[in-house]
């Protein structure tokens, strides 16, 4: 508990055997409950992640998206939920900056910005460097709302969550999460956050084809929000 708010960890992870224990250990002391989403993993992630302390859920479905839903369905009472991935990428002890604002009440969602933090080298792929500034952009022109990344390292009050209504259960769920919460008009906070090369080989930007699937579902969620946005504003001009 920090400030008398309790706060939860999601953390999907598939075959990352290597890392959750790493990331596990360095999870702030005042997090009430981790909850590792283990998505089919075919190495010893859930078993590392049970002698770290976490409670695993097992998700066969594939899907970022179904680990993210399903890790929520055991955390009922959080005041605030954290988003991180399981490769030791993010530096979990970053998520003090992200919480703070939305335990303060000053935000409903704040998003650690890897473009506005600190990179080791190669971090971050030209892919993500090029998708990410390409969805941020429409997301600006659309909704005016001006995020620099779409990184999985999040923060977000669990009234704020419910409100959101997730539903996508793959590669789109971070963009789906920063339309929405514009759509809504949230409260939404950028942080800079330090990121490094990950653990192993990433299963979305380590291949091109990964990419390619993760780059059309991103724009995909983009491109059906807008319709559904462009068509109620039709209807309410008569």
């Amino acid at each position: 508990m920090k400030d008398g708010k309790r706060i939860s960890v999601v953390i999907p992870a598939l075959n990352e055997e290597a890392a959750i224990g790493r990331v596990l250990a360095e999870i702030p002391a005042w997090v009430d409950l981790v909850v590792v989403a283990d998505n089919g993993s075919r190495d010893r992630t859930a078993a590392v992640a049970r002698k770290a302390g976490a409670i695993v859920v097992e998700e066969p479905e594939p899907g970022y998206g179904a680990a993210c839903l399903a890790g929520l369905e055991h955390i009922a009472d959080a005041d605030v939920v954290v988003f991180l991935d399981g490769d030791y990428s993010d530096y979990p002890e970053d998520m003090t900056a992200l919480v703070g604002p939305i335990i303060a009440g000053r935000y409903d969602m704040v998003l650690g910005s890897r473009i506005l933090g600190e990179r080791e080298a190669g971090a971050l792929t030209p892919q993500q460097h090029f998708g990410n500034w390409l969805a941020t952009s429409l997301i600006r022109l659309i909704w005016g709302a001006r995020y620099t990344d779409l990184g999985p390292f999040r923060a977000i009050s669990r009234t704020a969550l419910d409100r959101l209504k997730m539903a996508d259960r793959n590669y789109g769920w971070t963009v789906e999460m920063q339309v929405k919460a514009a759509e809504l008009g949230f409260r939404s906070l950028e942080v800079p956050v330090r990121y490094r090369r990950r653990i192993g080989v990433s299963k979305v930007s380590g291949t091109i084809s990964g990419s390619i699937k993760a780059g059309i579902k991103i724009l995909s969620v983009i491109g059906r929000h807008a319709l559904r946005a462009r068509s109620a504003k039709a209807r309410a001009a008569g």
